[in-house]
């Protein structure tokens, strides 16, 4: 009689030399070869996920895109970004400005904060946290507080913190190229992959960015987030 396959007898259960899938559909990245790289076939929700960047501003956000775009009308928390939400760039993206959450954090230590009372309020359908370091036990307590949720959380971070350990399940190194992306596969649930994959992205038209007096996007400071994301 065959051996049953390791994911019959539990989903998180996987051979070493075979991609882990899960029961589970994650959302779907808008890039095929990218999603066919994935346990879950697409971004997994409910957990953390590692990207580490050569640098801001390379792509990160194209990347990133077609999920948040899929998660609408959900609201999209933007905690620690490098710069303020330009609301023509986000439209570009075709995400809706109004679905912006911005929060601006004194320290490390109440971003961390403000991120783990976002997931474990599970009100907002993804969240994206820019950090320079995080210590070990600030990325427990975000990965136990992801698993509570049904969030998409993004963990963006310099590429220097891929030697740091991580408990998060899914860690890519993002690299820019000419046209695109080379995806690194630092961990993933399955054999490691040794090439990176390069990812061609879709241009943005050039726009001219005009001053904007009040803002479209919601606002707030750590200490203060609003009710509606605690519960």
């Amino acid at each position: 009689m065959p051996t049953p396959p390791p994911q019959s007898i539990h989903s998180a259960l996987w051979l070493a030399s075979q991609l882990a899938r899960s029961t589970l559909r994650g959302i779907n990245t808008g890039f095929p070869a990218l999603s066919a790289e994935l346990p879950e076939q697409g971004w997994p929700t409910g957990v953390l996920i590692d990207l580490l960047l050569m640098q801001e501003g390379i792509g990160e956000l194209r990347l990133l895109a077609p999920a948040l775009r899929q998660l609408a009308p959900g609201k999209v928390a933007l905690i620690q970004a490098p710069h303020l939400p330009q609301i023509l760039g986000w439209h570009q993206h075709g995400i809706d400005a109004q679905r912006l959450l911005s929060v601006r954090a004194r320290t490390s230590a109440d971003a961390s904060w403000a991120a783990e009372q976002i997931l474990k309020s599970d009100t907002c359908a993804a969240l994206l946290l820019w950090q320079r370091h995080l210590r070990r036990d600030s990325l427990r307590r975000l990965h136990l507080a992801a698993q509570g949720s049904n969030t998409l959380f993004m963990l963006l971070r310099p590429l220097s913190c891929a030697q740091d350990a991580s408990p998060a399940p899914l860690r890519l190194s993002l690299t820019p190229r000419a046209d695109g992306l080379e995806i690194g596969f630092l961990k993933r649930r399955g054999p490691q992959r040794e090439q990176p994959l390069f990812l061609p992205l879709p241009s943005l038209s050039l726009l001219h960015y005009a001053p904007v007096d009040r803002p479209l996007f919601a606002t707030t400071i750590t200490g203060s987030v609003s009710p509606e994301l605690v519960r």
